[in-house]
C-alpha cells in the first residue's frame, strides 16, 4: 500500500533564514502561533517526519504539512500571519 496524501516537501534552509527562524522561535514580541511555525520549519530542516515533529508540538502533522509546504512556496514570508478579509 502506498504512502497517501500530499509528498513530503524537503526543507533546505540558507544560513540566514535559519538564523531568522531560530531568533523569532526565541523573541518574546513573536506570537505563539509564529513560534510554533517556526520550530516545525527548523525540526523539518532537520529531516524529521512530520508526525515526528507533530509529536513533537502537540500539534496535528496535517498542520506540520500545511507549514512545510508553506515554508518552501514562500519562504520566510509564507509564515507570516497574511491579513484576513473582513
Amino acid at each position: 500500500m502506498g504512502r497517501r496524501g500530499r509528498p513530503t516537501v524537503t526543507v533546505k534552509l540558507t544560513d540566514e533564514e535559519r538564523a531568522t527562524l531560530q531568533r523569532w522561535a526565541r523573541r518574546h514580541s513573536s506570537s505563539q502561533a509564529l513560534a510554533l511555525r517556526c520550530r516545525i520549519v527548523l525540526d523539518a530542516a532537520e529531516g524529521l517526519t512530520n508526525t515526528a515533529i507533530a509529536q513533537r508540538h502537540g500539534c496535528h502533522p496535517v498542520t506540520v504539512s500545511k507549514w512545510r509546504h508553506r515554508f518552501a512556496d514562500d519562504r520566510l514570508e509564507g509564515l507570516v500571519d497574511a491579513p484576513r478579509p473582513g
